[in-house]
């Protein structure tokens, strides 16, 4: 039976992959960049290693994911440590572009860029998550409830709320992300942010 479970030493390949395959504004990312890991080690592999008691996912009937949720109690934190600990073992793989001329570059800088207070989101709302289900369990809802599993876990910490940010072109996302009861937040081109009180 398909189900949430709690994340597990060694589901990290198949993160990756879930990442990959819906990284392209929800459709899948394989080949748009020289280097397909990039996706994972940036927008969910920093997160099980920090937090794997705020990571969980969606298994088959087989045990395989098929889709996850991952976040942070405390984005200004989390920020600084992705700078200063999880971030520099990449500088040789991936050094920093000189100019934005393609969309792995563009990734590049924002991982370089990454540290407490780039994004303002994390002052009113210092949670933050990110989630990807495969096309196959879209639409089931899934994706509610793994946000309100990991909601639960946050309120059980004392975090008042949680925020997300999503890219503009993923109409999908934004239409599923206003239903769940989250509010729009002011936002930069290309990106809308969300907020919910916990």
């Amino acid at each position: 039976m398909t189900q949430i479970r709690p994340f597990r030493p060694g589901d990290e390949p198949a993160l990756s992959e879930i990442c990959l395959r819906t990284a392209d504004a929800g459709a899948d990312g394989t080949g748009i960049f020289e280097d397909d890991d990039l996706w994972g080690e940036v927008f969910v592999l920093p997160y099980v290693a920090r937090h794997p008691d705020l990571a969980f996912v969606v298994e088959s009937d087989e045990g395989t994911p098929l889709g996850y949720v991952v976040g942070t109690p405390d984005t200004r934190a989390f920020e600084d440590w992705f700078a200063t600990q999880w971030w520099p073992r990449f500088a040789a793989r991936w050094p920093l572009p000189e100019s934005e001329r393609t969309r792995q570059d563009g990734t590049l800088i924002y991982a370089y860029g990454r540290r407490a207070g780039a994004e303002p989101y994390g002052d009113a709302h210092p949670a933050h998550l990110h989630i990807d289900l495969l096309p196959e369990i879209q639409g089931q809802g899934w994706g509610r409830r793994l946000i309100e599993t990991l909601a639960d876990a946050l309120r059980e910490r004392g975090v008042p709320s949680l925020h997300l940010v999503a890219s503009s072109a993923n109409t999908g996302a934004l239409a599923f992300y206003t239903r769940l009861g989250f509010t729009p937040l002011p936002s930069h081109h290309g990106a809308q942010a969300f907020a919910m009180s916990l």
